[in-house]
């Protein structure tokens, strides 16, 4: 544990995962009744590292975008966010970059999510062999980046390479049906790579699905802690998050704010877990600060651009009471 902290206060992370394009109208604004939208960056893994970037970290993207205009759009906006781009590779054909389409609306909220053919799923094991793993120290990785091939085996890849170079390996299960072939298959390799992780964030239905029953979720993260993980994150919602390590188990609650999308919360939780940590907090407090991080963007609009900065995290705790008490 000790060694793995001190490889995270390094704060130089490599995030593998997708990067696509967000449309969304104006707040409170029907996809079907807009007359315009914003463009900016999406995507899990983006997100992340976008959100660890305007926080104090550095990170770098490794992922494959389309050789077309929103592909060059969404480079274009890594970079605006500060985020490496130097392994992010354009590739041909019919391969696309995925673009959602979202409201910033809680009551009705739509999300319309194009995933096929997607160009991330086009990254090769040969791919994150071309990445020099010295110049990070921890890499994060995204569960969609496992749904399909060859993507799913460059980044198992991308594991061993990790482990060998000596960084901690980050897994945030994001359990998106919609990408996987079967839940099967899904359950199976999300598995996998779960116990291949020292760091492990979850939602209920996550664990629950990889356990084979939500009434199972708690068990199994409590198992992965037990046996390969080293912190292992158990989100629970409005109910706050259970978080499991060698010494036991810690409830944390979060901070209430009037939501106005209930998108990319996961997202900036773990931006603001781990540049936490990165900054010397102990677990309580940067599992605090990224629930605060993530009531912070869902009372914004959008995603990475919602991300909040180390000022804007700072001001939110001393402005807002809370957290909640843990149930």
């Amino acid at each position: 544990m000790k060694d793995m902290i001190a490889r995270i206060r390094q704060n130089r992370f490599l995030v593998v995962g997708r990067v696509g394009m967000d449309l969304f109208p104006d707040p409170g604004i029907a996809t079907e009744d807009a007359a315009h939208f914003t463009a900016d960056m999406g995507g899990s893994s983006a997100n992340i590292a976008a959100g660890l970037v305007k926080l104090g970290a550095q990170a770098a993207l490794v992922t494959c975008v389309s050789d077309d205009a929103v592909g060059r759009f969404c480079v274009n906006k890594l970079r605006h966010y500060g985020v490496d781009t130097a392994y992010v590779k354009a590739v041909g054909g019919e391969a696309r970059n995925s673009l959602a389409l979202y409201e910033s609306r809680v009551v009705g909220h739509q999300s319309v999510i194009y995933r096929n053919g997607a160009a991330d799923f086009e990254m090769t094991e040969a791919d994150v062999e071309q990445v020099d793993y010295d110049r990070f120290s921890v890499l994060v990785a995204a569960g969609t980046v496992f749904a399909a091939e060859p993507s799913r085996s460059a980044c198992f890849r991308a594991f061993e390479l990790a482990h060998a170079a000596g960084l901690p390996i980050i897994f945030d299960v994001d359990y998106r049906p919609y990408s996987w072939p079967s839940a099967r298959v899904a359950e199976q390799v999300l598995s996998r790579a779960g116990a291949l992780a020292d760091v492990i964030v979850g939602n209920d239905d996550e664990f629950g699905f990889m356990a084979g029953g939500k009434d199972k979720g708690l068990a199994k993260a409590r198992d992965l802690a037990a046996t390969t993980a080293s912190i292992v994150v158990y989100k629970m919602g409005e109910h706050g998050a259970i978080s499991i390590t060698a010494d036991g188990e810690m409830r944390t609650g979060i901070f209430p704010v009037a939501a106005l999308k209930p998108t990319g919360a996961g997202d900036s939780f773990m931006a603001g877990l781990l540049s936490s940590m990165g900054a010397g907090h102990g677990l309580e407090s940067a599992i605090l600060r990224g629930s605060a991080c993530a009531a912070i963007v869902v009372a914004r609009p959008g995603c990475a651009p919602a991300m909040p900065t180390a000022n804007d995290l700072e001001r939110f705790l001393a402005e807002h009471t809370g957290p909640t008490d843990a149930t």
